[in-house]
This record gives structure tokens, C-alpha cells and sequence, in this order.
């Protein structure tokens, strides 16, 4: 396995750094602190406001009945929240770990488009049994297989034809994706309710994702070294003891997995995954083994925050969440295009 020294600031790729940065244990208390409280909002905030005391009284099994229920039909959404934005987040510090690529998110790169693809196929022609992630698997691994082989060169990953590869990906899946919609009608009331991205249900539930979301999260963690050691180069990596190639395809997998888990449940949400690693990574600096468990707390706090704000600005209907990252996620975009490309020049 690899050297397990910690990355230092001139080692690390291009990133940016807070310039109030705390030690990182503090950090991810604060976040933690974070985490909890959008998690208290999201069970607080909805068409029935409910205050803290309820909260804590109906937690306890107390307090009026139909407090009890409003609570009770929020905490599944919670839940499915808080485990789709740590699938999403951690898949976006792999990726961009092992392609040396800001812009390197799930999302971006076809990921998520291929799980959605191998849903709609099933739905539309297959009719699987099951849960949704059994149909979304194969297609978020055909894409990561294709997007991989169209943005290696001679020398492995290439972070440009990468990103190219995706968006190609993407837009094929996407058309793919809309012309079995409009030509099955059952296909497309499956998918709609889902297109957007929702913690609302419909998709996979909690049960379901659980150990796929498990096994992602735990391949992710053991790869923080590894991660660590790529950051510095393939040669660099070797001589460290670090097998590039295996944590390339075992980051790959986890990626994958991860991605495709959260798809399922709750539709193709936009941009987290591509956020939260910036995010990480001004908070905790560049070492994975801060990273991962950094990103684990910002990504289900970022998606529980934004599927709170869309029952508010709507109300008395709801913005779907996907929807509201997408609103926010495009700016973060242009951001780190433009940062990318004043690097490079």
C-alpha cells in the first residue's frame, strides 16, 4: 500500500485554500455541528412547521398524533437525504482524486446519465423485479467504461479528454434516454416522477441503496492513501508502493457504485458531487483522509439544505432538489472553468 505521509500545500493539485484555515479534526466537528442542524431542519420545515420541542417530544413518542405522523413521513426523506449526499459527495473526491481534475464529478462525466439509462431501459423493456439499483448498475458502469477508454491516452487518464468524454457521454445517454421516454408511455411515467431529482420517493428506498452505499463508502475510505500518493504522480505513486492501475480501477468501482446507488433513489442530481470536494478541500486541505470524512458531512448537509429550500420557495408546493443544486451548482461551474482556465494560461 501506499506511503501514508500527508500531502503538503505545494504537493497537492491546484486547489483553493480558506485563508482561516483550523486544524482539521475542528473542522469536521463544525461540520458535524452542521450536518445536525440541516438535519433538524429537514425534519422541522414543510407544509406543517414543526418547532424543536415537538421534534424532540414526538422523537420520544410523545405529544400530539399527528405530530407524530408529520414527523414520522419526514424522516424517511431525511434519511434517503442524508445517504444520497454522502454517496454523491465521496463519488466526486474519488473522481477527482484519480483524474487530477476539478471538474472531474459523476454528474459531469455520464455516470449518473448511464444509471438513468439502464433504468428507463429496464422499465421500458426488460420489466426487472426488483429494486431500481439492480437496472441502474450496469448502466453507470457502461458509461464509466466508455468514458474511461475515450479519455485515456498513451499515458493513462487524460484530464481534458476526459471531461470531453463525459459531456459526450452525456448528451448521447440523454438523447438515448428521451426517445425510449417518448415512445413508451410507461417508461415515462416511471421516469418523470425522478428525472429532476427528488428526495421525495419513488425511486429505490433507503433498504435498498444501503449496501451499496456501504461497500462504495468503505472502498472509497480504504483508498485515501492511495489517493494521496496518485495526487503526486504515477511514478511518484510506484515509488511510494502505491499501485496506480488498482486504485484507478478500484476508486473507479466505488465511483460507480456510489453514483449509481444514489441515482436510484432519488434521480440524476446535478452537482454535488462536484461541489462538495472544493468545499472539502478548503476546509481540510488536500489529504484524502480528511477529505473523505469532510465531504461525508458537507454532501448530505448541502442536500438536505437544498431540498429545504425548495419546499420553501414554492410552498405550499415543493422545488425538487435537483432543481435547486442545479440553480446552484451552475455558478460553482462557471467558477472553476474560469479558475481552471486562468491556471492553465
Amino acid at each position: 500500500m501506499a506511503d501514508t505521509r500527508t500531502l503538503t500545500r505545494q504537493e497537492a493539485p491546484a486547489t483553493g485554500f480558506l485563508p482561516w484555515r483550523v486544524p482539521a479534526p475542528v473542522a469536521l466537528t463544525a461540520l458535524l455541528g452542521l450536518l445536525f442542524v440541516a438535519v433538524l431542519l429537514s425534519l422541522a420545515v414543510g407544509s406543517k412547521a414543526l418547532s424543536f420541542g415537538q421534534i424532540w417530544t414526538a422523537a420520544g413518542g410523545g405529544g400530539p398524533e399527528h405530530v407524530r405522523d408529520v414527523l414520522g413521513s419526514r424522516v424517511p426523506r431525511t434519511v434517503l437525504g442524508l445517504l444520497v449526499g454522502a454517496c454523491l459527495a465521496v463519488a466526486g473526491v474519488v473522481m477527482q482524486g484519480l483524474s487530477r481534475n476539478p471538474l472531474g464529478d459523476p454528474g459531469l462525466l455520464g455516470v449518473n446519465a448511464g444509471a438513468a439509462t439502464g433504468i428507463v431501459v429496464s422499465t421500458a423493456f426488460l420489466h426487472l423485479p426488483g429494486s431500481p439499483t439492480w437496472a441502474a448498475l450496469p448502466g453507470a458502469f457502461l458509461a464509466m467504461l466508455i468514458m474511461t477508454t475515450m479519455g485515456s491516452g498513451r499515458r493513462g487518464v487524460v484530464p481534458v479528454r476526459l471531461v470531453l468524454s463525459g459531456a459526450v457521454v452525456t448528451a448521447v445517454l440523454t438523447a438515448v434516454i428521451q426517445a425510449i421516454t417518448l415512445t413508451h408511455p410507461n417508461a415515462f411515467d416511471d421516469y418523470r416522477y425522478w428525472a429532476v431529482g427528488s428526495l421525495a420517493g419513488g425511486g429505490a428506498d433507503v433498504v435498498e441503496i444501503l449496501p451499496w452505499a456501504v461497500v462504495g463508502l468503505v472502498v472509497a475510505g480504504l483508498l485515501a492513501t492511495s489517493l494521496n500518493a496518485l495526487a503526486l504522480g504515477e511514478e511518484m505513486a510506484m515509488s511510494l508502493g502505491s499501485n496506480p492501475a488498482v486504485t484507478r480501477w478500484a476508486g473507479i468501482a466505488a465511483a460507480t457504485v456510489l453514483s449509481a446507488a444514489a441515482t436510484s433513489a432519488a434521480g440524476p442530481i446535478a452537482f454535488v458531487g462536484l461541489a462538495v470536494p472544493h468545499l472539502a478541500r478548503a476546509v481540510v486541505g488536500p489529504d484524502h483522509r480528511w477529505q473523505l470524512p469532510a465531504a461525508l458531512l458537507i454532501g448530505p448537509s448541502l442536500l438536505l439544505v437544498a431540498d429545504v429550500a425548495g419546499r420553501l420557495l414554492l410552498r405550499p408546493q415543493e422545488l425538487q432538489v435537483g432543481v435547486v443544486t442545479a440553480f446552484v451548482g451552475a455558478p460553482v461551474l462557471l467558477w472553476l472553468v474560469r479558475r481552471t482556465a486562468g491556471e492553465s494560461s
